[in-house]
């Protein structure tokens, strides 16, 4: 029996490509996930792997939809064969089932890793690259200097109520502890 497995990342993802193109290889059955490659608990993941019975085979589009990395990649592609069961990336027309289908899984497993180092290294990259340049990343300050001891001062002169600083300032009250307390 084929049993699919489909991937992505996040929710503004769609997971239709995948599985359609599961559905047309002959998959019976079709487990999904919507988690980073890097996260390890992925659940639907786990379901597809019990689900299987020997002679069963995992089915996936592509290769990066199933490892976290190429170890580990290699570890399920083994536990898989150690209980008799076979694998197939769809993408890479890659099936365990055959010895030349072990080799470019091997092969494919690499280039996958090597892939996603070097879009790491070039991420990491620009980030030092806007850093040097002085830009900071994360999310802009609410308020700044002047308007976090303007709070301060009219929360500590107790004149005012916590409504009408909010108000004034234009924030929300969590933003306003959330300064007045740092």
């Amino acid at each position: 029996m084929l049993i699919g497995y489909a991937r992505i990342s996040t929710n503004d993802q769609n997971l239709d490509l995948q599985t359609d193109a599961l559905v047309t290889a002959g998959c019976e059955k079709i487990f999904t996930d919507v988690a980073s490659g890097a996260k390890s608990e992925r659940r639907g993941l786990q379901d597809a792997l019990e689900f299987l019975r020997p002679g069963d085979v995992l089915v996936v589009w592509k290769l990066d939809r199933l490892g976290r990395s190429l170890r580990h990649l290699i570890d399920t592609v083994a536990e898989l064969q150690s209980k008799e069961m076979g694998f197939r990336s769809l993408q890479e027309n890659i099936d365990t089932t055959t010895s030349g289908g072990k080799l470019f899984f091997h092969i494919f497993g690499a280039l996958a890793e090597f892939e996603r180092d070097i879009i790491r290294e070039r991420t990491n990259a620009g980030l030092a690259s806007a850093r040097a340049r002085g830009k900071q990343g994360g999310r802009p300050r609410m308020m700044e200097k002047k308007e976090i001891e303007m709070a301060r001062s009219l929360h500590s002169s107790k004149t005012y109520s916590i409504k009408d600083i909010c108000k004034t300032l234009g924030i929300s009250k969590a933003t306003l502890y959330r300064y007045i307390q740092s």
